[in-house]
């Protein structure tokens, strides 16, 4: 069944460039309906010194898992990358919404795709770079997300991991089982504080990137 979209409201982000990025949430839903600290930043990491503010993007391969709103692929595509922004099938009309109310920026390309994971697979095409911001939630994803990460990666893709830190103790258990696999096949360097976006950091929101041990 659809999201309902009619359901909305607009969060505006700006870019340092002046951009105004308008993102539809939906003011009923599961946790991708909104716009979560952690995308914003990552999605402003890429304004950084990293990226040379962006240059570094364009014309790269992007794959965005979990995406909810869309956000983090869509300021993707604003800078020049090709963004295949996934999730479950209903949150599919909610990212097509905020793709379409952002073209006008857009000047790589956007596509909405659904990705159930650990089963589906985009297998015409290789990355540069996957995305995923708070996607560490349920236990019995955790498998079925390594899985997906893993089979879009080769010995040339980086993964770009960000998260809250959430300090209950089922929070504290899903992390460490997520890392616990990903440590199995990558490995792992944190972006410290000082190369992320001066006003979207947080010593509570981490930005992780990952790179195949044997690719």
């Amino acid at each position: 069944m659809s999201a309902p979209i009619a359901d909305t409201f607009v969060r505006e982000i700006e870019k340092n460039n002046e951009e105004v990025i308008k993102i539809h949430q939906l003011e009923i839903g599961d946790v991708g309906c909104v716009v979560w600290d952690a995308a914003l930043v990552l999605s402003k990491y890429f304004e950084t010194e990293d990226f040379l503010k962006g240059q570094l993007l364009k014309e790269k391969n992007i794959v965005e898992l979990g995406a909810g709103t869309g956000v983090v692929g869509i300021i993707a595509s604003t800078f020049g990358a090709n963004v295949t922004i996934t999730d479950l099938p209903e949150f599919i009309p909610l990212i097509n919404m905020n793709i379409a109310a952002n073209k006008h920026l857009i000047t790589g390309n956007a596509t909405a795709k659904t990705l159930v994971w650990g089963t589906d697979t985009i297998t015409n095409q290789t990355f540069d770079y996957v995305c995923l911001a708070d996607c560490i939630y349920y236990e019995q994803s955790l498998q079925p997300l390594v899985k997906t990460i893993t089979d879009h990666c080769n010995g040339n893709t980086t993964v770009l991991c960000c998260y809250e830190n959430r300090i209950t103790e089922h929070k504290l258990e899903l992390k460490s089982k997520f890392f616990e696999l990903i440590d199995e096949k990558f490995n792992v360097e944190e972006i410290p504080l000082h190369r992320q976006d001066p006003q979207f950091r947080s010593g509570d929101i981490h930005i992780l990137e990952f790179k195949l041990k044997n690719p």
